[in-house]
């Protein structure tokens, strides 16, 4: 009786009608889950594997002035590389390390010119202020990189690759990568040399020079290991290592420059993650050497700073149910300089509680996340709350928002410089919201595209003014607001991809109030930020081929607070070509890079001069 049941069971249920069940997984693109879960009404960008292969010869500010609406201040070729979100400065925009900060602890800033691409897996731009969830400083947005090793094999598996480069004005590149990988365990290892003259032409009062003293020879390495020690827990450590010698070019207003500056970094990670059913726990350990000399034989110039961090951060991520999940960490970060030219040190000391829930309710429609984090720097303590929030309209339409408190503590340099440091300087401080859309329609024909508007206001903007010694200063109300677009298509046809991608952002970020009387920089642009920078990505991929063309616009920057001078706008054009061949189980790599094809004179910072038009050809070989 019981067999016929169940066979007259499935008789019936063959005469059921066939349900059509539609969802959408939203893709991880980072292994933070602040990004992946507990940031839905944050505006994200995530460079895709593509790019990064195009750009992996090059620094990160390559890759970010030419990819994403985002200002990169370069002082020129062989010269440092500063971040500006949405009219932020250099010290408001962060760059994070596997979940690291990474900027310079006493400069507060990092040159992303320093960052390599070839070495990261993951490359994501937040946008909008988030300091509930990364901690003060974190207000005009931040550049998260990441490295990853592959995933565990049933059987030992070996990757190795070479690479060479060699590019205009004398430069040559060339690096190893290896990898070993079995099922419980990784181990990678990675280095390349660089060197380059940089003795590209430039135009001075009608006269085509060569650029003098502009030398440059790099060291780079890192390490990664990673060990399962069973089903729940995995060990993990990197430790990337590098060494820039740079000679500093002379400016336009300079007759000659014998300046140079050698950057050492030591960068070190200790992690261990355990994964159960419905939790995560993760424990981070880091150490962040920064060394800095600097000489100038004119002018007796001899500066050495060593930069210390010591960052320790457990966390655990509990999901409660699909509707429910709860993220708590507990960061501590000591950051210290010796100043060995005065033979003193100097510290700061940071200890925060932060915490993330995120509510999923209305048929999974609406993602709420509810952040606050209380820390405590030396003496002070602030509180940071902030909220953002998702609403899927329809399976291609999503509404999102943010809306959070900035602050920053002003640098160790900003307190402590000498000659010109101001002690008694007053955190910024302020509010920051941002509201819009987005649409992702995934078919043959697939489109992303996104709409958001920002508002800012900092107060105590900090602004170093002065004549032969420079100081800071807390000296202004700054109120930024904007617009912000990206834009991606693609369509594909059988063995050919065509891709086309348009970002732009408009910045308006003026002084609303000052301390300084007949200021006149109210209601004028702060330096250093167009309204308008944009680029426009069009690239075909057929087989092994990938071809793509770059135009970056970056409009006027007013160079005085006043707006009585300025730098035109600019327009860049760039090409690249990639091809892939393999054979077997090993693969050929070429790429060509033509960049500024249209030979523009142009300057990003004033008396800088940036290079005509240069080519780069690379080749690797995977075995």
């Amino acid at each position: 009786m019981l067999f016929s049941f169940a066979d007259g069971f499935a008789q019936v249920s063959d005469t059921l009608k066939e349900v059509k069940i539609k969802a959408r997984r939203d893709k991880k693109v980072s292994t933070d889950e602040r990004v992946n879960t507990y940031a839905p009404g944050q505006t994200i960008v995530n460079i895709d594997s593509v790019t990064l292969e195009q750009y992996k010869y090059q620094s990160m500010a390559n890759l970010l002035s030419q990819q994403v609406p985002v200002f990169v201040k370069s002082y020129g070729l062989n010269n440092i590389a500063t971040l500006n979100f949405r009219g932020s400065s250099a010290a408001q925009s962060q760059v994070y390390w596997n979940g690291i900060p990474i900027q310079n602890a006493a400069l507060g800033i990092s040159d992303v010119s320093l960052l390599p691409v070839s070495l990261m897996n993951n490359v994501n731009v937040v946008y909008g202020s988030s300091s509930a969830l990364w901690g003060s400083g974190n207000v005009g947005g931040a550049l998260l990189v990441e490295n990853t090793l592959p995933e565990y094999e049933e059987e030992a598996v070996y990757h190795q690759s070479v690479s060479a480069v060699a590019a205009s004005f004398g430069h040559y590149r060339f690096g190893v990568k290896s990898q070993l990988t079995d099922k419980k365990f990784s181990l990678g290892l990675q280095v390349h040399g660089e060197t380059a003259h940089n003795d590209f032409r430039y135009e001075k009062s009608g006269e085509s020079l060569s650029m003098t003293n502009a030398a440059l020879h790099s060291g780079v390495g890192l390490l990664q290991a990673r060990y399962q020690v069973n089903d729940k827990n995995i060990v993990s450590a990197k430790v990337w290592y590098q060494q820039y010698y740079r000679e500093v070019p002379p400016a336009l207003f300079e007759s000659l420059s014998v300046k140079n500056q050698r950057d050492e970094s030591l960068r070190t990670l200790l992690q261990w993650d355990r994964k159960t059913n419905k939790s995560n726990q993760y424990l981070k350990v880091s150490y962040i050497r920064d060394m800095m000399l600097y000489q100038d034989s004119v002018v007796s110039l001899d500066t050495k700073n060593i930069v210390n961090q010591s960052y320790v951060e457990a966390g655990l991520n509990y999901r409660f149910s699909t509707h429910h999940k709860l993220l708590l960490f507990a960061p501590v970060q000591i950051s210290w300089i010796e100043r060995v030219s005065l033979n003193d040190t100097k510290s700061q000391n940071r200890a925060a509680l932060a915490g993330a829930y995120l509510l999923t309710t209305l048929n999974y429609k609406l993602d709420v996340s509810f952040n606050l984090r209380g820390e405590v720097i030396n003496d002070l303590s602030v509180l940071l709350p902030g909220i953002n929030a998702s609403y899927r309209i329809t399976d291609w339409l999503k509404l999102k928002g943010n809306l959070q408190r900035t602050y920053r503590v002003p640098t160790l340099n900003e307190l402590y410089y000498q000659p010109g440091g101001n002690a008694g300087l007053k955190p910024e401080d302020g509010w920051a919201q941002d509201i819009g859309y987005e649409v992702d329609v995934r078919s043959k024909l697939s489109l992303k595209h996104s709409l958001s508007f920002y508002n800012r206001v900092i107060d105590n903007w900090i602004l170093w003014y002065g004549g032969a010694i420079w100081t800071p200063h807390n000296v202004a109300t700054v109120h930024s607001r904007g617009l912000q677009t990206e834009n991606r298509l693609e369509y594909k046809l059988k063995s050919v991809t065509l891709r086309l991608g348009v970002n732009a952002g408009y910045t308006l970020a003026t002084t609303t109030s000052s301390y300084l009387p007949n200021d006149g920089s109210i209601g004028k642009q702060i330096p250093y930020t167009p309204r308008l920078n944009a680029q426009l990505n069009a690239g075909l991929i057929y087989k092994r081929f990938y071809i793509n063309y770059n135009y970056t616009y970056t409009g006027l920057r007013y160079i005085t607070s006043d707006e009585s001078y300025s730098l035109s706008a600019y327009h860049i054009s760039n090409v690249q070509l990639m091809y892939k061949a393999s054979f077997g189980e090993n693969q050929l790599q070429i790429m060509v890079q033509c960049n500024n094809i249209l030979n523009t004179d142009y300057q990003v910072v004033n008396a800088r001069p940036m290079p005509g038009i240069n080519w780069l050809t690379g080749v690797s070989w995977s075995f």
